[in-house]
């Protein structure tokens, strides 16, 4: 039975995929299409969905690749059946941080796109420059220490705008480009985001960027909500600040804000309805806080090769080795965000040491001696209160918090004398480095969480209210337990499950809510009130434990400690190297 509507669309263009998600007004996916770069481009030799130039430390992607895909993906949905005349609104989500270079004659191209003829073949003649910056681009650190600079810290940096400056961050890219690519950056007349460059392909003109995904520029002063006229102009160079800010546009304030009806050639192509909404894209991150939809102090803990921290909170409290993003829906609301380059590499590596030892049983799960190992340790590696806490750092790749090389750390720490010692005495590796592991990356992420936490209730520690886990670890149930240990969560720890849906879901939800919400109604309202979330949802472990939580919150200290030592020894080893 078709289905009536009214539908939304969600887009994700992604690092590797373009997928196109359909959803009912009760959140319901009726229909997903999905182009994969690497497999169904034709024309472009992408390796994991990007190109790179290792000599400059340079990654990018072509911009007519995400043209044909849209292509693809629309036709796909075509074919699936659906009815493109239900569709009420759409948004997106955009890989953070790239940049889409317009030239002067986009605005006439867009407007006058032929029903006749692709994207591909129409909008790239509108770029000044074919290629977007990817997240993976490590070529700028020339201009992150001028950003770092440019306030007098990148402490002063982040407190502008939620982060210090990273090789990634549109503002350093931008100052970048304009040096390297002189003639191409004269002919630009607008630069998108990825999320807002979805989105001007809807509109049929260049759209502003989004509210949150504008926050990971460090071009946005997030306090005083607009551009920081300071960091324009270190980015503007020679350009000039007004120059700069006729490129970059205006912000609307509103995530949900109305940004025009879909234009007329999709009208024509796909049969839209005109009336049909586009509401602004957001950034991948952003995007999936949305689709859970996360409440404020509830904690998501993303555990696939990396590790992502989200929190939604009213606190805005940066720090150089944080992020903090304009929440994409709420007003008033902040997206936290921590992200480690280790995370699940790091436990593989224990992981397949302890197989090693143990021996591994054919047919057995790939975890199963982990997750013994982790749930017969006792916590913090003290088998009595009067023996030291075992705990260490594993950063098989260079870490970004802390700022460390790739390496191992042990040590003992006693949390009555508050001594901290590195060695491994007392150590039985690597069964002991299973629960050290886990643990070390939980304290992490409670030690840099802990000022945006309060407590639930009279007599309660502060802590997360819920803590989600997504992702490949998530349904490591050892691993859950530990998290509610260390994290703590007044409700529970919980595995969520949208699949690898979150962000095209996410922005599908954006649309759900800016096109149906009442004056004043929250996207936590609608969307809170309409998600299910019996159906994504379940919980797999304690979350608060007192004396647990107690023991972890003393070990904090010494956690601390231990990473202010190995950065210390580093720094000392580098100056006399």
């Amino acid at each position: 039975m078709a289905t009536q509507g009214p539908l939304y669309i969600g887009f994700d263009l992604s690092t590797q995929q373009l997928k196109g998600l359909v959803v009912t007004s009760d959140l319901k996916v009726v229909h997903v299409a999905k182009f994969d770069f690497d497999a169904d481009s034709s024309g472009f030799n992408v390796k994991k969905g990007v190109l790179t130039n290792e000599a400059e430390r340079e990654v990018f992607a072509p911009v007519a690749m995400w043209l044909q895909a849209m292509d693809n993906v629309l036709q796909q949905l075509k074919d699936q059946g659906l009815d493109f005349g239900l569709v009420r609104g759409i948004s997106g989500a955009g890989q953070q941080h790239g940049s889409v270079y317009w030239n002067h004659a986009a605005e006439k191209v867009l407007a006058g796109l032929d029903k006749g003829k692709s994207l591909e073949v129409q909008v790239a003649e509108a770029l000044s420059h074919p290629h977007s910056p990817n997240w993976q681009d490590a070529s700028t650190q020339k201009q992150c220490d001028q950003f770092d600079a440019y306030l007098g810290s990148e402490d002063a940096l982040a407190q502008a705008t939620g982060s210090k400056a990273h090789h990634r961050f549109t503002g350093p890219q931008i100052l970048r480009f304009q040096h390297k690519y002189p003639e191409s950056y004269r002919k630009t007349s607008r630069i998108s985001l990825v999320s807002s460059f979805l989105a001007s392909l809807f509109l049929g003109k260049i759209a502003p960027i989004d509210i949150s995904d504008v926050c990971g520029m460090n071009l946005w002063d997030i306090k005083e909500n607009k551009w920081n006229d300071k960091l324009l102009t270190l980015t503007a160079d020679s350009s000039g600040l007004e120059d700069l800010k006729k490129k970059l546009g205006d912000v609307p304030h509103d995530g949900g804000k109305h940004l025009g009806k879909i234009d007329r050639y999709f009208v024509e192509r796909y049969a839209f309805h005109p009336d049909c909404t586009i509401v602004p894209s957001t950034g991948d991150n952003p995007a999936t806080i949305l689709a859970l939809p996360l409440r404020p102090l509830d904690a998501m803990v993303s555990l696939g090769t990396s590790t992502t921290f989200l929190m939604s909170t009213p606190e805005y409290k940066p720090d150089p080795a944080t992020h903090f993003f304009n929440h994409p829906t709420t007003s008033g609301l902040y997206m936290f965000m921590l992200c480690y380059k280790n995370g699940g590499l790091a436990r593989e590596y224990v992981r397949d040491a302890i197989d090693k030892k143990l021996g591994k049983s054919e047919g057995s799960h790939p975890w199963s001696n982990f997750d013994k190992v982790v749930l017969s340790s006792p916590a913090a590696g003290q088998s009595a209160d009067s023996d030291p806490m075992k705990m260490g750092l594993y950063f098989p790749r260079p870490e970004i918090v802390p700022n460390l090389r790739n390496g191992e750390w042990h040590f003992n720490y006693d949390a009555g004398s508050k001594k901290l010692t590195e060695t491994e005495e007392g150590w039985d590796r690597p069964l002991d480095d299973a629960r050290a592991i886990v643990e070390s990356q939980m304290l992490s992420l409670r030690l840099r969480s802990r000022a945006l936490v309060h407590s639930p209730s009279e007599g309660i520690p502060a802590q997360p209210r819920r803590v989600y886990l997504v992702g490949g670890g998530s349904r490591n149930k050892a691993i859950a337990k530990v998290a509610g240990e260390v994290l703590g969560g007044i409700e529970g720890v919980y595995k969520l499950d949208v699949g690898e849906n979150a962000c095209a879901l996410g922005a599908a939800y954006k649309a759900v809510w800016a096109v149906e919400r009442s004056p004043d109604q929250t996207f936590e309202e609608l969307i809170g009130g309409r998600w299910k979330e019996e159906e994504f949802v379940e919980r797999i472990a304690d979350g608060y434990q007192p004396e647990a939580f107690e023991k972890y919150g003393k070990a904090l200290d010494g956690f601390e400690a231990m990473e202010l030592q190995i950065l210390k020894q580093e720094a000392e080893n580098k100056s006399k190297a």
